[in-house]
């Protein structure tokens, strides 16, 4: 058997900065790039999508009109469910992939899940849920979009309640709306469009979703996994069953059909593409700082993340659930957290030197400046908050500014 190539934590920081448009010469043009270069977005907190297409834009391109653009006015991005049931902005040409890939299993999972809960909580059956959802569909056909509270003017089913969690400590009535909303969300009938209110508001407009083709889910998830590597590889099984939340026998199917070449790494054997087993300059990659939101793509690639972030650090950083909160990065590792305080200012702390000096605080100070400036008069608070950034945001130790 032919030896694995190694590929140590130095190349995969720097295949890291280059692929996820974080080192200066790499930041993109536009929020399809991207989008593009991450494969998805999270977007379960509005702000993420902005505050992530924000720290890889050039300094020159708007971040707030930019994402605008490609979602609501040309619809090159789309915000949809996907992996792990979890709500991202993928390229619209990527849609069909994670819809056929993920989307469409977990959509039929929670159909009928939530007709097994009216059946226990309420006299609503499956009959009743289709009919609702015909209603559904017909009014957006009618109106183009609306807002949930729109919808359940309109729909009165939507109003109707049901008892959830019968016989356990959960037990307690429920509207309709949220869970039939997102069953559509999730099969694709429907998606949410420009929000109420600013670009951190989570008040979406739901509107209709143009049809899709359908693909074999065997070939949609060669298809995503093929542009996953291309921005996270290598990575190892592990990480690639937790980011998608697919079984392990479907990404082992994925990654034959695609031809992986193994790679040894830090934690075991690694995967990349067959044409990606080339050298990395590492000296090539100009040194970079960045200021990355909670949920950001980069942050939540991998399931094993010792080589880009200190596991001493995890407790600060990470909410009980494993939710990211905002990190410093410099040159590939996460040396702090970041927060906005309520007057707008924008503080941070390094966890640790790792070799920053002067060029490296200087760094991280300017993009500190940079994300002040184009948030404006904008506050940002995670929707999932972490020890660290509560700390900051309240001020109750000193932090850079």
């Amino acid at each position: 058997m032919d030896k694995q190539r190694a590929i140590g934590p130095e190349e995969r920081r720097a295949r890291l900065a280059v692929r996820h448009r974080l080192a200066g010469g790499a930041r993109a043009a536009t929020a399809e790039e991207v989008a593009g270069s991450l494969v998805a977005l999270h977007a379960t907190d509005a702000a993420t999508v902005f505050l992530a297409a924000g720290a890889r834009l050039a300094a020159d391109v708007e971040p707030v009109a930019e994402v605008e653009r490609a979602l609501y006015e040309e619809r090159t991005l789309t915000r949809m469910h996907g992996m792990r049931h979890t709500v991202f902005v993928v390229p619209t040409r990527l849609a069909a992939a994670v819809h056929s890939s993920t989307a469409d299993a977990a959509a039929v999972r929670e159909r009928t899940g939530l007709v097994k809960h009216l059946a226990a909580g309420s006299d609503f059956d499956e009959a009743w849920l289709a009919e609702t959802e015909r209603q559904v569909l017909a009014e957006l056909a009618a109106r183009g979009e609306a807002t949930g509270t729109e919808l359940g003017a309109a729909v009165p089913r939507l109003r109707e309640q049901y008892v959830y969690g019968v016989g356990t400590n959960q037990e307690g009535p429920q509207a309709v709306s949220s869970r039939v909303l997102r069953v559509l969300g999730m099969a694709g009938l429907i998606a949410r469009g420009r929000p109420q209110g600013g670009w951190t508001s989570s008040r979406f407009r739901w509107a209709l979703v143009p049809p899709h083709e359908d693909l074999p889910a065997a070939e949609a998830q060669a298809e995503l996994v093929r542009h996953w590597l291309a921005a996270y590889g290598p990575a190892t099984e592990a990480d690639l069953k937790w980011w998608t939340g697919w079984k392990v026998t479907d990404v082992r199917r994925a990654l034959a059909v695609l031809g992986a070449e193994r790679v040894a790494l830090d934690e075991g054997v690694g995967h990349v593409l067959p044409d990606d087993l080339d050298p990395v300059r590492t000296e090539a990659v100009q040194p970079w700082a960045a200021l990355l939101p909670a949920l950001d793509p980069t942050a939540m690639g991998w399931q094993s993340r010792d080589w880009y972030l200190d596991p001493e650090h995890r407790p600060a950083l990470f909410d009980r659930s494993g939710n990211i909160g905002p990190t410093v990065w410099w040159n590939g590792r996460i040396v702090g957290g970041w927060a906005q305080r309520p007057d707008g200012e924008i503080v941070w702390r390094l966890l640790t030197d790792a070799g920053l000096g002067k060029e490296g605080v200087r760094a991280v100070e300017a993009e500190a400046e940079r994300l002040a400036g184009w948030v404006g008069e904008v506050r940002v608070t995670p929707r999932f908050r972490t020890p660290l950034e509560r700390e900051l945001a309240a001020g109750t130790e000193e932090a850079y500014a």
